[in-house]
């Protein structure tokens, strides 16, 4: 009987111990979450080897459970894909704009030169250029000053569009000065390519440009629709197309020379001062500086495309236009260095400093005015 009567105590022992186990282990688990949880606290406020030590000992008793903050958003790719479209856009915004303004500002002098850059038989100086601005106003008017103009802003708006966004994808491409590496090459490589990419896009547009600059509205072309149907018709296809290859190897030294020289200013300014948002007299005078160094660099190819786009030619006849080399030959036998590859860079010096300044300081102002904009807009939406 006593053994008998043995058997629930020993049941009841075995029980109340199962339970005393059981509030053991759920204690030891709370303890050991809670724990878990001041460690992954003291993670983001404390030094990182400590609490990595603590949770360390705490997930050596209990495994560990990742939950995620109700209040917790991801960024979605469709967020990150919209903020890339808004910066797009806003580059976009910015060059056609700042192309704009400088173009339409240097125009009468862009005129003058084209003038004097096509004719070999009249030497040029500062004194026959404004002769030559004093004839045009006295016949024509002053608004014959900016002839060619809508075919210069037909041009020039998607050109510096597509210049100026395309040099900051070819940055972002290229890893250009990234981490506060120093990569004048590649810096030099992003501005070239960006010149490329604008000029492929345009050149017909930068032709017709040239041909209403040479001409008068009464002998020559009375709309940008009316160059175009000519050349088409009389000289064929091709030609709006002469002269591209010229183009192409001088808007290398150009757009490369301009943008690394500017950026490379704004860099050392950044280190001196300590400011990498320059006012906008200093970006003036940094754009003048990398205009007249890409305008040095690119000029006798630039004498060469624009021989080459006011040429005309009759297919009818069988005439052929000169090559590249051919064309920097004769230049060469008939007018020599200064007066033929030169010719006309002091006005360069004049008008490309001011456009060139006008270009890169109106786009860093009107983009930095549109980025505070859309992040204004950003954050009202998700107010």
């Amino acid at each position: 009987m006593s053994r008998l009567l043995e058997k629930p105590n020993i049941a009841m022992s075995i029980k109340s111990t199962g339970s005393q186990l059981s509030s053991t282990v759920g204690t030891t688990a709370t303890g050991a979450g809670t724990a878990a949880a001041a460690a992954s606290a003291d993670v983001e406020d404390e030094d990182a080897s400590g609490a990595h030590d603590v949770t360390s000992a705490s997930e050596q008793q209990t495994p560990s459970v990742t939950e995620t903050p109700a209040n917790s958003v991801s960024p979605s790719p469709s967020g990150r894909t919209n903020t890339n479209v808004d910066q797009v856009i806003i580059s976009l915004v910015s060059g056609a704009a700042a192309g704009a303004l400088a173009k339409t500002v240097i125009a009468p002098l862009d005129r003058t030169k084209i003038n004097f850059q096509i004719r070999k038989d009249v030497p040029f100086s500062f004194r026959a250029s404004l002769r030559y601005l004093q004839h045009t106003y006295a016949n024509e008017g002053v608004l014959a000053l900016w002839r060619g103009n809508s075919a210069t802003m037909a041009r020039i708006v998607p050109y510096a569009a597509i210049q100026f966004t395309a040099h900051e994808q070819w940055r972002r491409i290229l890893q250009v000065d990234k981490d506060g590496s120093n990569t004048k090459v590649r810096r030099f490589v992003a501005g070239s390519l960006a010149g490329i990419t604008s000029q492929s896009l345009t050149y017909p547009l930068d032709l017709a440009r040239a041909r209403m600059a040479v001409t008068d509205r009464y002998t020559g072309y009375r709309t940008l629709r009316q160059v175009f149907a000519k050349i088409w018709v009389e000289e064929g296809p091709r030609t709006l197309y002469r002269g591209y290859g010229a183009t192409v190897l001088g808007v290398i030294p150009y757009a490369g020379t301009s943008f690394f020289t500017y950026e490379t200013l704004k860099r050392e300014y950044h280190e001196m001062v300590g400011n990498n948002k320059p006012n906008t007299l200093v970006s003036l005078a940094f754009g003048a500086a990398a205009g007249a160094a890409g305008q040095t660099a690119s000029y006798p190819l630039d004498i060469v495309r624009r021989r080459m786009q006011t040429m005309r030619v009759n297919e009818a006849n069988n005439e052929r236009c000169p090559t590249i080399l051919e064309t920097l030959v004769k230049i060469y036998r008939e007018e020599g260095i200064k007066n033929g590859f030169y010719k006309g860079l002091s006005m360069n010096w004049l008008k490309g400093p001011i456009a060139v300044g006008i270009s890169f300081s109106t786009y860093d102002l009107i983009k930095a005015w549109l980025r505070e904009l859309s992040h204004l807009k950003r954050g009202r939406l998700e107010d």
